[in-house]
């Protein structure tokens, strides 16, 4: 009889830890960029935070860092089954969903409209968007980026098909800038600042008044079902990351320059281009309908993304992050 009540007690035990989402994973897989766009996780994983906030609710998974050179890619990591959490771009976020990959928005890295810009080379005749027309302009297709050149270009009446399109991995972009390669390039940080300190580039517009340059944070359906809480003390451990930058941005910079291979003096140039707040605010919402209309006008993506409900703002409220 005892038998039974005990195996009856662990079964109910047992509903109530997964329905609560404190049953705990034993690894948590990240799919990262080495880029400042990312500081914030940077800080809390050298700090220990992300550790110290799962250890709080009685979880010790193992912490797995996968880096990447962009979004893309790491689409195709979630695709293969190998993420539980991943850091993007808005556009890159969006094709992975529209392509069938089951994730959500959980929060944002950050924004930042000056943090992606249109580059010429400091000596060229390209003086407007409009001069861009006929010219060789290297973008990272699918990426956020891609998503600002077009609005770029719209600035100055013309349309891609004006332009010659060079499809170019982000730093590879820089490189062909420097050597003369192409007339122009859609860039994100830290290259733009790279750039423009080494004086080979300068910006030729930024997302200033047509792009907020959101970015965000993505996780598996699966994984925000059966570990709510822990994805909840990440999110904390993140908001501490940033909180930290605010308050201690020359320590941060020093802490982080070799996770994002830029100096600690250019690291505080870029942090000054973005706001690290992980909340999702309305504003936010509306630039991520825009990017999946622009997407969808554009063959990016074949089907629809309902953004209202790939969207979830619940796990930043409930960890108190608003």
């Amino acid at each position: 009889m005892n038998t039974v009540i005990t195996r009856i007690l662990s079964v109910v035990l047992l509903t109530i830890l997964v329905a609560s989402g404190a049953h705990a994973a034993d690894e948590i897989r990240f799919a990262t960029q080495a880029i400042p766009h990312y500081a914030p996780l940077f800080v809390a994983k050298n700090n220990k935070w992300i550790d110290e906030e799962l250890a709080k609710i009685g979880a010790k998974p193992a912490l797995k860092w996968t880096s990447f050179l962009a979004g893309p890619p790491i689409n195709e990591s979630f695709a293969a089954g190998q993420q539980d959490i991943g850091f993007l771009g808005d556009t890159p976020a969006i094709i992975g969903k529209s392509a069938g990959i089951n994730t959500r928005i959980i929060a944002l890295t950050s924004s930042g409209p000056k943090s992606l810009a249109v580059v010429v080379p400091a000596n060229s005749s390209i003086k407007s968007p409009k001069d861009l027309k006929g010219k060789k302009v290297a973008v990272t297709k699918g990426s956020y980026a891609h998503h600002l050149l077009v609005l770029v270009l719209k600035q100055g009446g013309l349309t891609s098909k004006d332009v010659e399109v060079i499809n170019l991995p982000n730093a590879d972009i820089a490189t062909a800038i420097q050597s003369g390669n192409i007339d122009a390039g859609a860039v994100w940080e830290p290259q733009i600042t790279k750039l423009e300190a080494s004086g080979a580039a300068r910006v030729l517009a930024d997302g200033t008044g047509i792009k907020k340059g959101a970015l965000v944070i993505i996780a598996t359906n699966e994984f925000v079902t059966k570990h709510r809480d822990q994805l909840k003390a990440f999110l904390k451990a993140y908001q501490r990351g940033a909180e930290f930058i605010r308050s201690n941005p020359k320590e941060a910079a020093k802490l982080i320059e070799k996770d994002v291979s830029l100096s600690a003096d250019l690291l505080l140039k870029v942090f000054k281009k973005f706001d690290y707040d992980p909340a999702i605010q309305a504003d936010d919402i509306a630039e991520l309908k825009k990017s999946e209309e622009f997407m969808k006008e554009n063959a990016i993506i074949k089907s629809h993304v309902n953004i209202d409900t790939f969207v979830d703002q619940s796990l930043t409220r409930e960890a108190g992050i608003k």
